[in-house]
């Protein structure tokens, strides 16, 4: 196992404005207030989704779309530095009107309403690519 002790330096309460990009509405607030790394979560509702699954045996991702609004359950994620610009690693959990729910990585969402809770830490964290897994990994 790797770790990081991380210190914590701000924390913020985010609401996503209405008909922009889930993720890309975190990754410009982490941009605009200089944050390196940091953990948040947030709940809400999307029109529209694109999760994405990774095949583990082919070490690629493959997108699901979904044209339909849908409640953001459960949100989870990370931002480190991908390429020297904030990425926001974003898993959730939504759910369809009939109360199935579908779950992964949170590639792209139109918002409808999102509240994000976010803690920044100190140290940056940095993005590399893993052999293993063939994915961009921190630590």
């Amino acid at each position: 196992m790797n770790y990081r002790e991380v210190t914590p330096t701000r924390e913020f309460l985010c609401s996503l404005e209405h008909g922009t990009d889930w993720r890309e509405e975190i990754e410009e607030f982490a941009t605009r207030e200089g944050i390196e790394s940091a953990w948040f979560n947030a709940m809400g509702a999307v029109q529209d989704a694109e999760v994405w699954f990774y095949d583990q045996e082919d070490m690629e991702y493959l997108s699901v779309q979904f044209d339909e609004p849908l409640e953001v359950a459960a949100c989870v994620g990370n931002v480190a530095l991908l390429d020297g610009e904030p990425f926001a690693h974003t898993h959730a959990v939504l759910s369809r009107r009939s109360g199935q729910s579908l779950a992964g990585h949170l590639n792209a969402g139109t918002v409808f309403a999102g509240e994000v809770y976010l803690r920044a830490f100190e140290e940056p964290l940095e993005r590399e690519h893993d052999a293993v897994t063939d994915l961009d990994l921190w630590l």
